[in-house]
């Protein structure tokens, strides 16, 4: 399953428009919905969280003014991966206690971790993904 979607362009600093916003939530959505309809309603909160935390740094970084989100299952793994076409490649980083921002990829590495997943970047930083073990809700 693959979504494409345009973004506004913006400059720095200028606030995300409420239309590229609500985008973050139809993909958590779309994502829930493809993994009810393939019995994998267990593994709905991580990847609908894993989902909004890519999507959002791709409408909030890359720049740019197109998104796909890509959402395939192959055997006993769900990949999951955000196109942005952005430059330079996204890093885990660490943000200070009061800081509101920052912590998107941190928390991605956090819950693919705890899945007994792996997550990386594509060698030229526009694509961020995740593959994740697919266990259904009778495991």
């Amino acid at each position: 399953m693959e979504a494409n979607f345009g973004i506004a362009r913006r400059g720095p600093g200028e606030p995300i428009p409420d239309r590229d916003a609500r985008r973050v939530q139809g993909m958590r959505r779309l994502t829930r919905a493809r993994l009810n309809h393939c019995g994998l309603s267990s593994m709905c909160d991580s990847a609908a969280l894993i989902v909004s935390e890519l999507v959002t740094n791709a409408i909030q970084h890359s720049g740019g003014t197109q998104v796909a989100f890509r959402m395939q299952l192959q055997e006993d793994l769900l990949y999951l991966a955000v196109e942005s076409g952005a430059s330079g490649k996204p890093t885990v980083r660490e943000a200070g206690n009061d800081a509101e921002h920052g912590r998107g990829l941190q928390l991605v590495e956090y819950v693919v971790v705890a899945l007994d997943g792996i997550w990386g970047v594509s060698d030229d930083g526009a694509t961020v993904w995740c593959l994740l073990p697919a266990k259904g809700d009778d495991q």
